[in-house]
């Protein structure tokens, strides 16, 4: 049989709060975040899935709807991207691979996590849709407040880029 390894990982969810730019001492940009992703049930309670944890078959009653909370690490111009476009309970695609690894804390004890770290990032919602994040700048925007971006660890982003609003879809040559 042939060595077959593979990891990629494909997310789709919100954020659960607005992400933070961060600089490495070595001075590589990262920030890190949460993506919340809901669960899609297609059938009934089982026998596994009991709230008082007794084996019960054929409840009948609906799953209630989970979550699952998932830590994203982005490194480079993916976190600038983040940070820039995204925000609190904005939508994101998220393609990358799963890491993990481990540390010992200042008690001595071993700790682990495990993280899906970015090779790309992709919006979700359509222009003026979601709850925060990316929106296409107007002409009202290019102040020279906009001359840069602070974010937390005191870096400053250059200006977003000036994108052409088209009025109609019919304009479009595709």
């Amino acid at each position: 049989m042939a060595n077959f390894n593979f990891n990629k990982v494909i997310l789709g969810g919100r954020l659960t709060a607005a992400p933070e730019l961060k600089q490495t001492p070595s001075g590589v940009m990262v920030t890190q975040f949460t993506v919340a992703v809901n669960r899609k049930y297609g059938g009934r309670r089982d026998a596994y899935h009991t709230e008082n944890g007794t084996a019960s078959v054929g409840e009948g009653s609906p799953l209630p709807p989970q979550s699952d909370f998932i830590r994203v690490t982005a490194w480079r111009e993916r976190a600038e991207f983040v940070c820039r476009y995204f925000g609190k309970g904005s939508s994101i695609c998220i393609v990358g691979v799963i890491q993990t690894r481990s540390w010992t804390d200042n008690q001595g004890k071993k700790q682990y996590a495990t993280e899906v770290v970015a090779d790309e990032v992709n919006f979700v919602d359509a222009k003026g849709e979601g709850s925060g994040g990316y929106r296409m700048p107007s002409d009202t925007d290019a102040s020279p407040a906009r001359a840069g971006v602070a974010v937390g660890g005191g870096v400053a982003l250059p200006p977003s880029p000036q994108f052409e609003t088209i009025a109609d879809d019919e304009e479009l040559p595709f």
